[in-house]
């Protein structure tokens, strides 16, 4: 009724070192990712800060 254990192709030393292999953190990828695409980081930063101080600008106006 006991069967031996199955065998797979994986060897413990194969398991072991595919278990140490750590994948890259999120935000490593996302400096790299960001270090390429440097130009458009650049523009979508330069939007973001004029949109915000638009805002800030016109809800101070409408406040005033």
């Amino acid at each position: 009724m006991s069967q031996p254990p199955a065998t797979t192709n994986q060897t413990d030393e194969q398991m072991s070192a595919a278990a140490s292999e750590a994948q890259p953190s999120y935000v490593k990828l996302a400096m790299r990712n960001m270090v390429r695409k440097r130009g458009t980081s650049l523009k979508h930063f330069a939007l973001t800060t004029a949109g915000l101080l638009a805002i800030l600008v016109g809800l101070s106006y409408l406040t005033r």
